[in-house]
């Protein structure tokens, strides 16, 4: 028997068992109220709405589905407002289709069904979400899994490279916003192979700090940017989503009034709090960096043979925690900065957020290539000097630090090539360890200690559809069905954020430091190969299913990329000049005057900005015309304005746009025609005060 045809499932919190008998009725009789209204809302808005009991006893599973009557009458109030405000799929040829239901996607169904369930009423919607104050009670909205197509997508991964058919695929079924993300690693995965195996020559001859091989890889960053930067612009056309942030609805926690000047006064007021975080990390980073680097080789006391894992516990301890404040002080000032889109907010954020977040990857880096390397034996040498003069007078027996030792003799000469395998190999596998393997290991535990839930009386199913021989086989696939809904309502929902902060800061890592290890390249291009199979594995196995948004972008991220690709040229500049001797056999530059040499160095760094800009036009004015010009997707473009608009607006017009309600009575006969014909909801409400 199929399943019945839900498009969306709320969870609603109800009151659970109280101890206090007065407090559990004021809960119930509150979420009586509102959980009526809730169905109220729905049945008069044209969709059907059942509740069942969840997988905990405060927790309420409202299945929602919408009927073709009504689905059809959105999809034509948005291709009308697609068409009014110029956003591409309403006026390139391939877009225009007609407004029959079997003809969209399924994620076109969900956005379409999800867009009407959450938008604000001024937008023409209904403003039910768990970000609105007045439905307190509705915890979250989720999609469900469509089994088959993960189990195709997961078996096509296996067997072939992700080509463009498989994008649309993923399209179809998650969205752009997960396109963009797929086509985005796809597309950074293939590019990474001419710098990896250019990497492995340059290590095959030895050559670290190859001028050639920092020249190439700073060309490569910027010829990466600009080529996605393209891409995007030919998928976003592709999927007719161009300019698609025009018919963006609004957020249901913006606060109208709010003139442009005071939101742009709000953004420039919290950069100084995240400069003050970003110097309080700093500071806390160079301090375990020192006690690292100095204190701990020096160190030869009592368990001098732990110390060395003292700024790792340090690190794993206090870093998550001042992340974890610090985030929760920018959502909150994300949010005050009232953003009118979600985009625009989320861009914002992750701004804020990654920002702290490169400072963490990439300060250690830095510190070892500018300060440990060129001033670590005269820093040692002065920390040696202050304990010996402590140390003077007590028995050697007694000492704690060696103060014997030359300062040079105790520096590591390969500290930078074992952080930067540190970073690109260590640092992947626990990634990967922990996206995919803990989930199993975790859900694994929680299943076998955890109680078992009853599906019977006890959790509330109707008395009235038990003890009919001729519904048994139903009721059994009905709570098979509801079984499945309760282990997907359990798992956490899917975010980009994780997956493009990890794919952009393993960019950094590739652009701004592999000159010192040139095989970083070729671990992340093998890392980047699991990643696109894993990720997907991430999507259907640990994750609820995301729900579709549309986008044109990859959003703040492009940013981050350009920044990066403009900071490798600094960085690869300056560790050239400062590492690579001039002839083999002969000193560096810091070998000869350091301190003069890191002035020097910041110089080079300075032209080296200079010629980023000049290389970066250069390389964007070919790409564009080997890339853009003279496309299939550049004369859809063009000849949209003069050919389809005529032909679009014959072909939709009809009734009016607004989405007319004929009620929830219509369509209601079919299979899973009993499904939604008993409600539980109210029953499994009032049981937790008879329970009592």
């Amino acid at each position: 028997m199929q399943d019945p045809s839900v498009d969306l499932v709320l969870l609603f919190r109800a009151p659970g068992r109280l101890l206090n008998k007065q407090h559990a009725r004021d809960e119930a009789a509150q979420a009586e109220q509102q959980y009526t209204r809730l169905l109220s809302v729905f049945a008069s808005a044209g969709l059907r709405a059942v509740g069942r009991p969840g997988d905990q006893d405060d927790q309420l599973l409202v299945f929602l589905s919408c009927s073709d009557t009504l689905l059809s009458r959105l999809v034509q109030r948005e291709r009308h407002s697609d068409f009014v405000y110029g956003v591409s799929t309403a006026t390139l040829p391939s877009a225009v289709r007609a407004l029959d239901t079997p003809s969209l996607s399924p994620s076109e169904r969900l956005r379409l069904v999800y867009t009407y369930v959450t938008a604000v009423p001024a937008d023409g919607g209904l403003g039910i979400s768990p970000d609105a104050p007045e439905w307190s009670r509705v915890h979250s909205i989720m999609a469900l899994h469509d089994a088959k197509f993960n189990e195709v997508w997961l078996r096509s991964l296996a067997n072939r490279q992700i080509r463009t058919q498989h994008l649309d695929d993923i399209r179809s079924q998650f969205g752009e916003d997960i396109a963009f993300y797929f086509a985005f690693l796809v597309s950074y995965t293939r590019f990474l192979l001419p710098i990896a195996l250019l990497g492995v020559l340059c290590f095959q001859l030895g050559r670290a700090y190859s001028a050639t091989y920092s020249g190439l890889l700073c060309l490569w960053c910027i010829s990466f940017v600009e080529y996605w930067r393209i891409r995007e612009r030919i998928f976003s056309v592709c999927w007719g989503t161009q300019g698609i942030f025009r018919v963006e609805k609004r957020r249901l926690s913006y606060i109208e009034g709010t003139k442009w000047w005071q939101r742009e006064f709000r953004t420039l007021a919290s950069v100084p709090i995240i400069l003050l975080f970003a110097t309080v990390l700093f500071g806390l980073l160079t301090a375990i960096f020192v006690f690292e680097a100095f204190v701990t080789t020096l160190y030869t006391g009592p368990g001098h043979e732990y110390i060395g894992f003292a700024p790792t516990i340090l690190l794993v301890v206090l870093v998550p925690r001042f992340l974890a404040a610090y985030q929760s002080r920018a959502a909150r000032l994300t949010q005050w900065e009232n953003h009118r889109h979600q985009s625009s907010h989320d861009a914002s954020l992750t701004i804020k957020t990654f920002a702290l977040a490169a400072v963490v990857a990439y300060l250690g880096l830095a510190l070892s290539a500018f300060v440990y390397v060129p001033f670590g034996a005269d820093l040692m040498a002065l920390v040696q000097h202050a304990l010996d003069g402590q140390f003077a007078a007590a028995d050697k027996k007694t000492q704690l630090f060696d103060t014997v030792v030359p300062a040079s003799a105790k520096l590591n000469t390969r500290r930078l090539q074992n952080q930067m395998f540190a970073y690109t190999v260590t640092n992947q596998i626990v990634s990967f360890g922990t996206e995919t393997v803990l989930p199993f290991v975790q859900r694994f535990v929680s299943g076998t200690t955890r109680k078992g839930v009853h599906i019977g009386h006890k959790r509330g199913e109707s008395k009235k559809r038990v003890g009919f021989e001729d519904q048994a086989p139903r009721v059994r696939a009905e709570r098979a069905f509801i079984e499945r809904v309760r282990r997907e309502a359990a798992l956490p929902e899917y975010e980009t954020f994780a997956d493009y902060s990890e794919m952009v800061t393993q960019f950094g890592y590739v652009a701004l430091w592999s000159t010192i290890w040139p095989l970083a390249a070729v671990c992340a291009w093998l890392n980047n190969v699991i990643e696109l199979r894993s990720d997907a594995l991430k999507i259907v196995a640990h994750c609820r299913r995301p729900l579709p948004r549309r986008t044109d972008t990859i959003g703040p991220w492009l940013a981050c990329l350009t920044f990066l690709a403009w900071l490798a040229a600094l960085s690869n500049a300056a560790l050239v000049y400062l590492f690579r001797p001039a002839r083999a056999g002969t000193a560096t530059a810091l070998e000869r005057a350091p301190r003069d040499q890191v002035l020097a160095a910041a110089l080079v760094a300075l032209s080296a900005s200079h010629a980023f800009f000049a290389v970066r036009a250069a390389v964007r004015h070919v790409l564009v015309r080997v890339l853009w010009k003279g496309s299939k997707e550049e004369e859809m473009v063009e000849r949209a304005g003069r050919e389809v608009k005529e032909a679009y607006l014959k072909g939709i017009a009809g009734p009016s746009t607004t989405p007319v309600v004929d009620g929830v009575t219509g369509g209601e006969s079919g299979a899973d025609a009993e499904f939604w014909s008993v409600d539980e909801g109210l029953d499994e409400i009032r049981r937790t005060v008879k329970d009592l």
